[in-house]
């Protein structure tokens, strides 16, 4: 085996880049940890590109051992820089380790597992050095619902034998993920007719008093036996407390399980009517994420991975469906075989009690090590 980084070294890498702060929101911060991701996969031998993806997004960086005149369905490796963390957290919850866990923002979801999945590349970054040629595709706003960078996925996806996903591994065990609910968002609008509170007020048609009977219908929808679940996130309206409120708005988010209980739940939204006289409904609803089913094809992918993780010195088993989306959502659903969740151990992501296990960084290198060299 090549050399591979040991803890401290791992340790050092992932502080590092934990040190640049890098929120979706934020794109200038995000094109920084574009740079040194690129700069750490021409370390690794890897050919490595920043690639704009518009205005208001940071950059994508692609990373390849691939010859210039191989053409065959590779590895697609999906990773994130984004975080949700914004600028300044480290003021008050600096980088730190306290026991076996490494404390810092976007750590864990998911910087130590990009820096583990190009670390795990010493040696590999010529071409012919594995056995499939290796595409790493790292994005900037995944955390967002990637809209900017999810046609580059699915661009590098159809060419794609298999996909393997840096997010982390599930805090039970250590575990990949085979499936995850599709994520889907409404934003709602209700327009009523305003007048004077005390004066008219029976002129008057209560945006909110509609919104709040959309309110109810929306959340009705969920079915915890099919896996449905509706949440109303955010609301807003009304202009001042002497004034029946002409505007409400609401966003909601919904998950699902698979496309039958996704179609069922968008044409329940787009089917939604006024209860009140003289108001009107503004519906805008998609599905931004479709559902990750488990398939045949990606079983039996994970039964071939689980012999690199055995010959790493663990077991690597799946978790249950999760209701968080990933970007292996896109490429599962264009019937690739992905795995996802093979990132590092820890837990608390999009808290600040965020961290990894020290102890298993050593451990998920050799895994990735053996698993970019010899899956085929």
């Amino acid at each position: 085996m090549s050399k591979l980084p040991n803890t401290e070294q791992l340790v050092a890498g992932i502080t590092a880049w934990m040190q640049c702060e890098s929120p979706t929101s934020e794109p200038a911060r995000v094109a920084a940890m574009a740079e040194i991701t690129a700069d750490y996969a021409r370390k690794q031998g890897l050919k490595a590109t920043v690639a704009a993806l518009g205005e208001h997004v940071g950059p994508m960086v692609y990373a390849t051992n691939r010859a210039a005149d191989d053409t065959r369905p590779g590895l697609l490796v999906l990773a994130h820089m984004d975080t949700v963390h914004p600028v300044g957290t480290l003021n008050d919850n600096p980088i730190r380790i306290e026991g076996d866990k490494l404390y810092g923002p976007g750590g864990y979801d998911m910087k130590a597992g990009t820096y583990i999945a190009l670390s795990a590349m010493a040696g590999l970054g010529e071409p012919g050095a594995t056995a499939l040629p290796i595409d790493f595709l790292m994005v900037p706003d995944e955390e967002t619902g990637s809209h900017a960078s999810r046609p580059q996925i699915e661009k590098f996806a159809a060419k794609a034998k298999y996909c393997l996903v840096c997010e982390p591994a599930r805090a039970e065990k250590g575990m990949c993920v085979t499936a995850r609910k599709g994520t889907g968002m409404l934003r709602l609008g209700v327009k009523g007719m305003p007048s004077h509170a005390g004066v008219a007020h029976q002129k008057g048609r209560s945006a909110i008093k509609e919104m709040a009977h959309q309110v109810l219908a929306l959340e009705g929808i969920t079915d915890y036996e099919r896996g449905i679940t509706v949440s109303v996130g955010t609301i807003a309206g009304g202009t001042a407390t002497n004034t029946v409120p002409e505007r409400c708005r609401c966003v909601v988010d919904f998950r699902v399980p698979d496309m039958a209980s996704a179609d069922y739940v968008l044409r329940r939204m787009r089917e939604l009517c006024a209860v009140g006289p003289d108001t009107e409904l503004d519906i805008d609803v998609e599905l931004n994420r479709p559902p990750m089913v488990k398939t045949a094809a990606s079983a039996a992918l994970l039964d071939h991975v689980r012999v690199f993780a055995q010959e790493a010195g663990f077991e690597l088993n799946d978790a249950p469906m999760t209701g968080g989306g990933s970007d292996a959502n896109f490429t599962s659903a264009m019937g690739v075989p992905t795995l996802d969740g093979l990132g590092a151990d820890g837990d608390g992501a999009h808290t600040l009690k965020e961290h990894i296990l020290v102890s298993t960084l050593e451990t998920r290198v050799k895994f990735w090590h053996y698993l970019l060299k010899s899956l085929g």
